[in-house]
C-alpha cells in the first residue's frame, strides 16, 4: 500500500487540475492502455489482412477449385487452407471487438473497488482532488480511449463486410443479423463498452472492494448483453405476416434496430453513472 499511496501523492501534487486528473489516469493505468493500444492494433491489423490478401487468397482458392463456373462439386462445401485463414481472421476480430465490453467492466470494478479498498481514493481527495472530480476522471479518461478504439474499429468490420459481403454469401458465413455481426457492424460496438464502463464503476462504488466489484462487473455486463440480444428483435417492428425474430427482420431494418439497442445501451449508462455519484455523494458525506 505504501507504493500506491506514494505514487497517488505524487501524482496528485504533480498534475492538478482536469488536465492533470486525466495524464494522473494515463501514467496510473499505463499498462492498461498498453494492452488497450495492443488488443486495437491486433484487431485493426487483422481486419485489414482480411481486407486486403486475405480476401483475394481466399477468393482465388475458390474459383481455382472451379466453384464459379456454373458446376461446383461436392469439393465447394469445403474450406481450402486460404477460405480457413480468412474465417479465423474475421472470427478473431469480431470476437476481440466482442470482448471489450466484458474487459471495459471487468477493469473498470476491479480499479475503482481497489481504490477504494486500500484508501487510495481518500489520499487524493485530500490533494485537492473532490471525490467527484475523481469519479469524473474514472469515467472520463477511459471513455476517450474507448470511443476512438472501437469506432476505428468498427469502420474496417464495416468496410469488410461492405467490400466482400458476395464472399459472404457464397460460404455461407454469418448473416447480417447475427450478434457478433450487428455489435460490429454499427454504433453498438461503442455504446456497449461505454454502459459496461459505467456498470463497473457504479460495482466499484457500491462494493468497495476489488474482487467483488470486479466480478459483480461482469455479470452485469453479460446479462445487459444477453437481455439485448434477446429483446432484439422485438425493438422493431417485423414486415406484416412475419414473427419478431432477427432473421425475419430485412437487412434495412439494420439501423432502427441499431439506433433503438443503442438508445437503450446509453440510457443504461447514464442511470449507472448518475447512480455512482450520488451513492459517492451520500457515503463521503456520511463518512
Amino acid at each position: 500500500m505504501t507504493a500506491v499511496t506514494g505514487e497517488a501523492r505524487v501524482t496528485a501534487s504533480r498534475f492538478p487540475g482536469p488536465r492533470g486528473l486525466f495524464l494522473a489516469g494515463l501514467r496510473v493505468h499505463r499498462s492498461a492502455l498498453i494492452f488497450w493500444v495492443g488488443l486495437v492494433a491486433v484487431a485493426a491489423g487483422t481486419l485489414l489482412w482480411a481486407l486486403g490478401p486475405g480476401a483475394d487468397a481466399a477468393w482465388a482458392e475458390y474459383r481455382g477449385m472451379g466453384c464459379t463456373d456454373g458446376s461446383p462439386d461436392l469439393g465447394c462445401d469445403l474450406a481450402g487452407p486460404a477460405m480457413l485463414r480468412y474465417e479465423t481472421a474475421v472470427t478473431v476480430a469480431a470476437g476481440l471487438l466482442s470482448l471489450v465490453p466484458v474487459l471495459t467492466g471487468a477493469w473498470a470494478g476491479g480499479i475503482v473497488g481497489r481504490e477504494l479498498e486500500d484508501g487510495t481514493a481518500r489520499l487524493v481527495w485530500t490533494q485537492s482532488v473532490t471525490p467527484a472530480r475523481w469519479l469524473a476522471a474514472k469515467l472520463a479518461v477511459p471513455a476517450l480511449l474507448l470511443v476512438p478504439g472501437t469506432l476505428a474499429l468498427t469502420l474496417l468490420h464495416r468496410a469488410l463486410w461492405s467490400s466482400h459481403s458476395h464472399l459472404f454469401r457464397v460460404i455461407g458465413w454469418y448473416e447480417w443479423h447475427a450478434d457478433r455481426i450487428f455489435e460490429a457492424n454499427g454504433v453498438l460496438a461503442t455504446a456497449q463498452p461505454l454502459a459496461a464502463l459505467a456498470l463497473g464503476v457504479l460495482a466499484g462504488v457500491v462494493l468497495r472492494r476489488a474482487l467483488p466489484a470486479l466480478g459483480a462487473a461482469v455479470l452485469a455486463v453479460a446479462a445487459l448483453i444477453w437481455a439485448l440480444d434477446e429483446l432484439r428483435p422485438h425493438l422493431w417492428p417485423t414486415p406484416p405476416g412475419t414473427r419478431p425474430l432477427m432473421h425475419e427482420h430485412p437487412a434495412s431494418h439494420f439501423w432502427p434496430l441499431q439506433l433503438v439497442e443503442t438508445s437503450i445501451v446509453l440510457a443504461v449508462a447514464a442511470l449507472a453513472v448518475t447512480t455512482a455519484f450520488a451513492l459517492l455523494r451520500r457515503t463521503v458525506g456520511t463518512a
